[in-house]
């Protein structure tokens, strides 16, 4: 499956989805960013994201990052 079908899934069915599935494409789409410093923040994010042990604390956290999701399909 292609990172794109992954996204359009992820998006699809965020409330279904784990952290750890968005976490992961995160990280695969991280390195995709042209700009330095948005890649920079985005790993901050995520890392702020694994260290909150309340799950739904961190449902929470992942779908403030959506827009990534978005930016990428859009071709950044």
């Amino acid at each position: 499956m292609s990172l794109e079908q992954e996204i359009k899934i992820i998006l699809e069915n965020f409330d279904s989805t784990s952290s750890e599935k968005i976490i992961d494409v995160l990280n695969q789409i991280k390195p995709h960013f042209k700009n330095e410093l948005i890649s920079e923040y985005l790993e901050g994010k995520i890392q702020k994201i694994l260290d909150l042990s309340d799950k739904s604390e961190q449902k929470k956290q992942c779908k403030a990052l959506l827009p990534y999701f978005d930016w990428y399909l859009q071709g950044l």
